[in-house]
């Protein structure tokens, strides 16, 4: 719940932002010389980047939630099994091993999202987030019934 407050209080300070950015634009493209049009229109440009992938990014988080409500409701999620430092973070060959369960799991049931998504979560917890995205994007996509390219592999 505390990760979701701060999202939507940080997704909020980027709209005052890209707002904020978006009317000095304005300003600038109102001044009418062709600088500051010119200024003004690459300003623009910028709140529009922002904007599309902050719509993105919530995307991602709403679909992968709704996966998350899914798998839970189905008892499925995985269970914690990661052995932690005294400081809470996790162990690096605890998180090792689990990937490699994890990642046999997929090579099994390829087209099964539950496996990606935990998957996902194992990539997340040996600290690679990349491929963490990427396998928990297959498990929304596979899940929605969606085309996933053959070469991407666990």
């Amino acid at each position: 719940m505390r990760a979701k407050i701060t999202y939507f209080v940080l997704a909020a300070v980027l709209v005052v932002y890209f707002v904020l950015v978006g009317d000095r634009g304005v300003l600038l493209i109102q001044q009418g010389t062709p600088v500051t049009i010119a200024y003004g229109a690459a300003v623009l440009v910028l709140p529009l980047i922002g904007g599309w992938f902050l719509w993105q990014t919530t995307q991602f988080a709403r679909n992968a939630d709704r996966l998350a409500r899914e798998l839970d409701a189905e008892g499925g999620l995985p269970v914690d099994e990661l052995v932690r430092t005294p400081s809470g973070r996790i162990d690096r060959d605890s998180a090792d091993a689990v990937f490699a369960k994890r990642r046999a799991e997929t090579e099994a049931s390829p087209e099964d999202w539950r496996s990606w998504f935990r998957l996902a979560i194992a990539y997340h917890d040996a600290r690679d987030t990349a491929r963490a995205r990427k396998a928990m994007q297959r498990a929304i996509a596979l899940h929605d019934g969606k085309p996933v390219r053959a070469g991407n592999a666990p």
